[in-house]
């Protein structure tokens, strides 16, 4: 193997001999550097050298044609410290080669493991494929950095609410909080991490008034839906999400333990629904069919798909319009807090498990608020009696309005 010093001048010139498939010049000014030079025209750097365990090892530093000879001196000096310092450059390479891409991690690791326990794991599936596998999908996990998610999330904000931006970085720091916690070999930090939520200003909070409850049932039950004059005032009585009402079946019902077992929740996992004496007795009305289902299509005997045209109708013709299928649950919290129960107990019978998503549905109405007000007022009227007799009659009738 011949050793000459390298010049830009013999690297360009350099020829593999006929009759022999390659040849190898080591550089006398670079320690372990040499250029291989084949048959096919190709020529390429690499750097031999000994590693720790007396091995000898070759790096491919790259081809002739992209690295100049001083750029390949430079990065063979630079690999040399390394080694000096007990670092493989080699075994560097190959856990690199292990770290997967983000469209890889999706599909081969994400995907298949929500899919076994989350309930809503094709939503995250269609906001992934939206709007991360077109960007991110070819770059590899430990390459994304917060300035990325940072300006996702800025040019996501011009064409989606709040609401949907939070959702999906949420989604990106579950996300990116697995490969660490799977020991995936390079991912050292997780980018989504301390990028903020955007402020949600766009609740629609709907909340129905007992007159207006009475109103939709007298609708419920001349619908075209035999049905729906269950199932809206299970909703109701319940604060049970649609898809738990529909897909409930008798043997769930505990009626000896006034328990009702919800198995289909949103998060996955089973919880439990005490059974009151309006729900007692709305389940011993409803017709029993030969099918396993509560509130199954008589047609079918299977659980309804949609109930949408029934429910739509009903509200229309009860004049809510603008009440949603889930307004009933945040109707269902608001009677609750509205009778003085504690938010901790609203939170226990709606299944959630953070105290902070009670509290948006934990709605007081201004007759309950001004209730409490006047309870104030009662406590201090003796105090109060002399001071108003005392005021001109006027300043007594701004005291009343207030």
């Amino acid at each position: 193997m011949p050793v000459l010093k390298l010049t830009p001048q013999n690297v360009e010139a350099s020829t593999c001999p006929e009759g022999v498939r390659k040849v190898v010049l080591f550089d006398a000014s670079c320690k372990g550097l040499f250029l291989e030079v084949r048959a096919s025209g190709g020529r390429t750097y690499y750097l031999r050298y000994t590693d720790g365990r007396a091995r000898t090892r070759q790096l491919k530093l790259g081809d002739a044609k992209d690295l100049t000879l001083t750029q390949a001196r430079q990065m063979a000096d630079k690999f040399r410290n390394q080694i000096a310092m007990g670092i493989d450059p080699i075994d560097g390479k190959a856990e690199l080669k292990q770290i997967a891409t983000v469209g890889e991690f999706i599909q081969n690791h994400y995907l298949p493991f929500v899919e076994s326990y989350k309930k809503s794991w094709e939503c995250d599936r269609g906001l992934l494929r939206k709007h991360i596998e077109p960007i991110w999908g070819r770059r590899y996990l430990d390459q994304i950095t917060k300035a990325d998610v940072v300006g996702l999330m800025a040019r996501h904000r011009l064409t989606h609410a709040p609401g949907s931006c939070n959702r999906l970085l949420i989604l990106l720091r579950y996300l990116f909080s697995l490969p660490k916690k799977w020991d995936m070999p390079g991912i050292e930090k997780n980018p989504a991490t301390d990028v903020p939520l955007l402020k949600e200003e766009n609740f629609k909070e709907r909340f129905l008034t007992p007159e207006e409850a009475q109103r939709l049932y007298a609708e419920c039950k001349v619908s075209d839906n035999p049905m729906l004059q269950f199932i809206i005032p299970m909703l109701i009585l319940t604060g049970a999400r649609k898809r738990e009402v529909l897909d409930s079946r008798w043997e769930d019902f505990d009626f000896d333990r006034r328990l009702w077992r919800i198995h289909t929740t949103k998060l996955g996992q089973p919880r439990f629904v005490p059974m009151s004496d309006g729900v007692i007795s709305l389940l011993e009305s409803v017709p029993r069919f030969q099918c396993t289902w509560v509130f199954p299509n008589p047609k079918t005997l299977k659980p309804y798909v949609s109930i949408f045209f029934s429910w739509s109708t009903a509200r229309r013709d009860a004049g809510l319009p603008d009440v949603r299928i889930h307004d009933l649950r945040h109707s269902y919290a608001s009677f609750l807090v509205n009778s003085g129960r504690s938010l901790y107990e609203v939170q226990r019978l709606l299944g959630h498990t953070q105290i902070k998503t009670t509290q948006r549905y934990a709605h007081l109405s201004h007759d309950t608020l001004l209730d409490a007000s006047n309870a104030a007022t009662k406590a201090v009227s003796g105090m109060m009696l002399p001071i108003m007799a005392s005021r001109p009659a006027a300043s007594v009738a701004v005291i009343k309005t207030v």
